[in-house]
């Protein structure tokens, strides 16, 4: 690779492909050889004399790099602090990358990695997670100590609801922020950072999720959040399903996301009578037992009013 002029900017285009398949949020990815091999979202370099669009430069090298051609895509958040990448000796380009979010039904190919091994403290749908008052607190509330202030003892309690505090489900980058400052994550070790007094050794680190390349997992971070926020107000959720359903099929699909246990019997209501969903007059027996009847989605329903979401009551687990 030619060595760059000092200051110049390269533009990067990212990927954050979510799916769900067996109840679990998956998100597509690859991998790179190398000693530092670990799993990164697909991404690569923007091509403006071949690509006519950003979107376009994005669906093509998802194509070329795991054969999945992609469907529903929107931009997700342009990603340009500096030593976001590592660059090799020479190369004084910042790369600045355009993050997308976009969403598949499950596909027989490609790589899928469940979304919860990187962020483990997500996945409320049983219970709240051990990590977070076992492994997690116990680092933040010594990495609070060593400010001699109440701000950063604020944001953990915010972050994570200690204290019987709520648990937001949309604030996804917001804790894994708060853990990298926090020296909690392998990636703050690996970009250099100074690490605090009360950060875990090297070996403890994996025990806070899988860490991707690069700031991946930062930017996977604010596709879930973004994720979770629109399906209150958008029928994104649609976009994951099969053409038929069952409401227990959408259920498990909205929980997978969302992290949280929803309440059968007012989702199933409140479903039903949100015009969201039509009876196709068929009943569905992929899950064994009783047949279940089956829905499809109503496009109809985006041109009747403006925010259409699955804004239902949570069942929210015990604290542990």
């Amino acid at each position: 690779m030619p060595t760059r002029q000092p200051n110049t900017v390269v533009i990067g285009l990212n990927a954050c492909v979510v799916t769900v398949a067996d109840d679990t949020p998956r998100v597509l990815v690859v991998r790179r050889d190398g000693p530092k091999a670990s799993d990164a979202l697909p991404f690569g370099p923007f091509e403006p004399e071949h690509h006519r669009t950003l979107e376009i430069g994005l669906r093509n090298l998802v194509q070329a790099q795991t054969q999945l051609s992609l469907g529903y895509v929107e931009q997700l958040y342009t990603f340009g602090d500096r030593g976001r990448h590592e660059l090799a000796p020479g190369e004084g380009a910042r790369v600045v990358s355009v993050g997308y979010l976009a969403l598949t039904r499950p596909p027989s190919a490609a790589s899928f990695r469940n979304i919860y091994d990187f962020f483990p403290w997500e996945d409320w749908r049983t219970k709240r997670p051990e990590i977070i008052d076992v492994t997690i607190r116990p680092r933040l509330d010594a990495w609070a100590k060593l400010a001699d202030t109440q701000q950063r003892q604020e944001r953990a309690r915010l972050c994570f609801g200690f204290d019987g505090l709520h648990w937001d489900e949309e604030k996804v980058l917001e804790r894994y922020e708060l853990m990298y400052e926090a020296g909690l994550v392998l990636e703050t070790r690996r970009d250099g950072r100074t690490l605090p007094a009360s950060a875990p050794p090297a070996n403890e680190q994996a025990r806070f999720g899988e860490a991707m390349q690069f700031d991946h997992r930062r930017i996977l971070a604010t596709g879930i959040g973004r994720l979770r926020g629109k399906l209150k107000y958008r029928p994104i959720v649609f976009e994951l399903m099969e053409a038929a359903f069952t409401l227990l099929d959408l259920q498990r699909t909205v929980e997978a996301i969302s992290g949280i246990r929803l309440h059968k019997q007012n989702f199933r209501r409140l479903v039903e009578t949100s015009g969201l969903v039509e009876r196709t007059g068929k009943r569905s027996t992929k899950a064994g037992g009783r047949p279940a009847e089956e829905f499809r989605f109503r496009r109809e329903a985006l041109r009747e009013r403006p925010a259409l979401g699955v804004r239902v009551p949570l069942q929210r687990p015990a604290r542990a």
